[in-house]
């Protein structure tokens, strides 16, 4: 299992963060879309490393059309000397529609024929033969030498998708080069539902197959850093828990019930209150909570014979400074 690090894209310089984590030893590193643009933050820390991967955890799908994020893919790809690993999510229907004012529907078959669109533009751009991809969501018929970069001598960027329900999952297993596990995902979700419904997906096998997770984690080095960390993760575990598409994580727990009282609290914005009701059994198995080696030891513990790749995510600037703390025990423990 590799170890990665995940980075906000805030921030002036994402090329001092960026050569960092490549000094610091890890092996990729990670950027999300929330407040900022990912591909952006990428490209600047492409041009800061040389060794380490750079992937888009994720980078919102439908609030692109294929073809923008194919030139966008393959630009940093061609920046980054083949290093890119584009990693794409769907986002839910409130975000692509009222955020991005770009079209929702049947986001599995959508994602599906993104993903195959994506290869076909990348295909004619390099080979320089016609494109001709007509799908039920997305049709591109038009490439002309005029748009069409010269060959930069690097493959196609693998694409990794994200889901929680099976639905996006299955599509994941069957067009996707890997899989991106959400946060708010437990081990028992991830063995029980997320693994078999990839392994039936790819015919029985996920040899060759990426599987990366970002954990929450709730670490520090003092009570009180502790304390801050726990309660900034059972804030973000309550903001998930309330979104419906996200229920069936619950139930397996038999904790559903959770999610009606989380929804009118989400509607009136009392996120302190929701983070209240995530209790220590719900944090315990959301969140590898510990002082930085014991989380380090646990996180290979859980997921070494799992994830290909564990992305270290934190949410608070104290715990980030532990970060290198984690992957150390986390190396150490893989090889214990």
């Amino acid at each position: 299992m590799k170890i990665d690090l995940a980075v906000s894209a805030e921030g002036p310089d994402q090329r001092q963060a960026a050569a960092r984590a490549e000094r610091g030893g890890y092996d990729g590193l990670w950027t999300s879309e929330v407040r900022h643009d990912p591909y952006l933050a990428l490209g600047l820390a492409a041009t800061a490393t040389e060794r380490i991967t750079l992937g888009t955890c994720i980078a919102v799908a439908f609030a692109r059309n294929p073809m923008t994020t194919a030139v966008v893919a393959d630009d940093l790809q061609a920046l980054s000397g083949g290093r890119l690993v584009l990693g794409l999510g769907s986002q839910i229907k409130a975000h692509i529609t009222r955020r991005f004012s770009m079209p929702w529907s049947h986001p599995a078959a959508r994602m599906r024929e993104y993903v195959l669109a994506l290869r076909a533009i990348w295909g004619a751009r390099q080979s320089g033969e016609r494109l001709d991809f007509q799908g039920d969501f997305y049709q591109h018929t038009l490439l002309t030498p005029m748009f069409t970069p010269a060959p930069h001598g690097h493959p196609a960027p693998p694409v990794l998708l994200a889901g929680v329900g099976t639905a996006m999952t299955k599509v994941a297993g069957e067009v996707a080069d890997g899989f991106l596990c959400h946060a708010f995902t437990t081990e028992r979700y991830l063995r029980e539902v997320t693994l078999p419904a990839l392994t039936a997906a790819r015919g029985g096998s996920l040899d060759g197959f990426e599987m990366v997770g970002a954990p929450f984690l709730v670490t520090g080095s003092t009570e009180e850093e502790l304390t801050a960390s726990a309660t900034a993760v059972r804030r973000q575990i309550a903001f998930y828990a309330s979104t419906p598409a996200y229920r069936g994580v619950l139930e397996l727990h038999g904790w559903g019930a959770l999610q009606d009282e989380l929804r009118p609290l989400s509607k009136a914005g009392a996120w302190e209150r929701m983070g209240e009701l995530i209790t220590d059994e719900i944090l315990d198995a959301f969140a590898i909570v510990g002082e930085p080696t014991q989380a380090g030891g646990e996180l290979t513990r859980r997921y070494g014979d799992v994830l290909t790749r564990a992305s270290l995510l934190t949410l608070t600037a104290t715990v980030a400074s532990t970060t290198a703390e984690i992957a150390d025990a986390a190396r150490k423990e893989a090889t214990a």
